[in-house]
């Protein structure tokens, strides 16, 4: 058994800790961790990036952006949780089902960026639509999502508890946000769905820790040909045939609803996301269905892992 040195750069933070947990058990991996004394001494991070094999970044965007940029060696490999390098030309997207192509791209780069949770369902929906040609790639795109509220990190993890602990009569059920349309995991929606045209991105936060939905509404009209619900489901079972992480359902498939309702939380735990089509031949919904901190953010880090140092992309995970 080859063993690798990985050290997770903000393993304090939610995204962190979860893939330190996918990792200690481990007996493939080395975990390389600094003096809690030394954590603000460069000198001695810089110390053990140097020795790692694989340097998972949890850091904010500017902080992740300066330790990439200190790195001196050219043997590291970076693989980055924040948005900072999402779109950046230098960097490889972390998303190994999103081509035929991605998953050989991610294990011979360098540098790979972890995908958002909201594009990583987002992408998973349209983009065999747009690489079929079946939508265009001006077509105008809305899509509603919602997320538990650990996506927003500690100070929301926080504010969510203290306000069912105070007001357990009264909580935040469901509240849209970033209603500027302007959120910062657009660009990466837009670049790699090959959209020419930023998509409506309308998100919300609901009283519950984990789980996400992705809801992308298409109409008959905005198809470059006639195409219903059956053809639609033939292309996505088709395009994820082989994939381990993604299970397309059957058009109108009840099996996921109780009582006709769709739980987000559904797919918690798991490095899985649900691909699902609901609606009818004139208009239908595409509806993706994953863990924000599984697939969407610690299990998709420990995927490309994986894939980088030439382990089965499932070790550690479940699907």
């Amino acid at each position: 058994m080859v063993m690798a040195s990985v050290f997770i750069d903000g393993q304090a933070g939610t995204t962190g800790l979860l893939i330190k947990e996918r990792l200690t058990a481990r007996p493939d991996i080395t975990l390389l961790e600094i003096d809690p004394e030394q954590r603000k001494d460069a000198g001695a991070k810089q110390d053990i990036i140097d020795a790692a094999d694989v340097v998972i970044l949890c850091l904010p965007d500017e902080a992740a952006i300066k330790t990439v940029a200190a790195c001196t060696n050219s043997h590291t490999r970076f693989i980055d949780a924040s948005t900072a390098h999402r779109t950046h030309p230098d960097w490889t997207y972390g998303f190994p089902e999103m081509t035929t192509e991605q998953r050989s791209n991610i294990v011979s780069a360098r540098y790979i960026s972890n995908p958002g949770c909201y594009p990583t369902g987002f992408l998973a929906g349209v983009k065999p639509l747009i690489d079929e040609s079946i939508l265009d790639s001006g077509a105008l795109i809305s899509i509603n999502a919602i997320s538990g509220y650990s996506g927003g990190g500690r100070q929301m993890i926080e504010s969510y508890e203290a306000r069912e602990a105070m007001f357990p009569d009264s909580l935040w059920y469901s509240r849209p946000y970033s209603l500027g349309l302007q959120h910062k995991h657009v660009p990466e929606m837009t670049r790699y769905s090959g959209l020419s045209t930023s998509p409506i991105f309308q998100p919300s936060v609901g009283h519950f820790y984990q789980g996400m939905l992705v809801s992308i509404p298409i109409a008959q009209a905005q198809f470059t040909k006639r195409m219903g619900l059956s053809d639609i489901h033939a292309v996505l079972a088709a395009r994820y045939e082989s994939e381990t992480c993604i299970k397309v359902h059957a058009p109108n498939d009840e099996s996921p609803l109780t009582d006709g309702f769709l739980d987000p939380q559904g797919a918690n735990g798991t490095n899985r996301l649900d691909l699902m089509l609901f609606g009818h031949d004139e208009q239908m919904v595409l509806i993706a269905r994953l863990d924000n901190l599984g697939k969407g953010a610690s299990g998709a880090a420990v995927q490309n892992m994986n894939l980088v140092l030439g382990i089965d992309e499932m070790e550690g995970l479940r699907s």
